[in-house]
């Protein structure tokens, strides 16, 4: 059963969601709903043309930074200087590089106006974050996600040149804030960086674990 969300600040048990991880339709984009939202393991994501849809997947494919896998190329792509890293210093240019950036499979994006002003709301409350990568002062990779306590739940990546998003992953793990990343989508490279899955009931003793 999918629930059809009103102006009440509430979600439904996320346990109810479809097979698919789907568990309501409808709400808004305000900041005390998105972290009702994600403090509860439940995310926004749809497109243009449809309603808001809210998930929250039986399964989640995450990051321990302390499994981090940094391949012996990737080690030197980080030894040879060529990027610098920085966090939260263009919030703004990463969301809009990742609304940009071409997905194999998919047509257009999921992170519309209406979401990229949502997340900068977050940004600029402490909430949600950006690590940058830079190469001759041009923004070349990033990544952006919401932080609750000591989970980071990773919305999206981009890379205009070789290896920049793997960079931010691997600077994000190095950062000392986390206990677990939420990658939330599965891909082969982040599988063979560490990640794995983990059941629901997992993924929420952690979203709750402060220290």
């Amino acid at each position: 059963m999918i629930f059809r969300l009103d102006d009440r600040l509430l979600f439904p048990n996320p346990a109810l969601a479809e097979d698919d991880g789907l568990l309501a339709v409808g709400g808004d984009l305000s900041m005390q709903r998105l972290l009702l939202a994600y403090q509860n393991g439940i995310f926004p994501w749809y497109s243009e043309d449809e309603p808001i849809l809210w998930f929250s997947p039986h399964e989640r494919f995450v990051l321990y930074p302390g499994e981090l896998v940094v391949s012996k190329s990737m080690r030197k792509v980080l030894n040879s200087g060529q990027f610098k890293l920085t966090f939260n210093q263009c919030f703004e240019g990463v969301i809009a590089a990742c609304a940009k950036a071409p997905r194999p499979g998919q047509d257009g994006t999921w992170i519309t106006a209406d979401m990229q002003q949502a997340y900068i709301t977050l940004n600029k409350n402490g909430y949600a974050h950006s690590v940058e990568v830079w190469q001759r002062d041009e923004l070349v990779g990033g990544l952006y996600g919401v932080e609750v306590n000591r989970v980071f739940c990773g919305e999206s990546m981009f890379s205009k040149v070789s290896n920049a998003s793997k960079t931010a992953l691997i600077h994000l793990c190095r950062l000392g804030r986390h206990d677990l990343v939420d990658c939330q989508v599965y891909t082969p490279h982040l599988e063979s960086m560490g990640a794995r899955m983990i059941s629901r009931d997992d993924y929420t003793k952690a979203l709750t674990a402060t220290i």
